[in-house]
């Protein structure tokens, strides 16, 4: 699977961005698929993931009540809504697909884990 990301830009802490990750081929709906970030200088964290029915999500807990995961099989898309941004969500993010047996927070939420990774977008939060 293929992934592109986008959707990331400038905002100033207090507003939000929606980002969304395009999937090519048919087999989308076998992937879990998460959201990772790095900022300069630091190790690359998770974010967010959804599994691939869509019913299960996880966040990590500086990113939860203000970030949400969505996905659509349909259009082999998933995004991340992000709200209430401060200028500490800087950082490239990046949308990951992973082939799960099964989804679990600590499986999620390892970058090792997953096989594909989308190219990265800015986001920056101006305070």
């Amino acid at each position: 699977v293929q992934l592109q990301a986008f959707g990331g830009g400038l905002v100033q802490a207090g507003g939000s961005l929606r980002l969304s990750c395009a999937a090519s081929g048919r087999t989308f709906i076998s992937y879990a698929m998460g959201w990772f970030r790095q900022a300069p200088g630091k190790e690359r964290e998770f974010v967010a993931a959804i599994s691939k029915s869509g019913g299960t999500t996880y966040y990590a807990d500086s990113v939860k009540g203000r970030f949400t995961i969505s996905r659509d099989n349909a259009q082999t898309t998933v995004d991340l809504q992000m709200n209430s941004l401060k200028p500490e969500d800087t950082a490239v993010y990046y949308c990951a697909a992973g082939l799960f047996a099964s989804i679990s927070l600590v499986r999620a939420t390892k970058s090792s884990a997953y096989g594909y990774w989308g190219q990265g977008t800015q986001v920056t939060v101006s305070s």
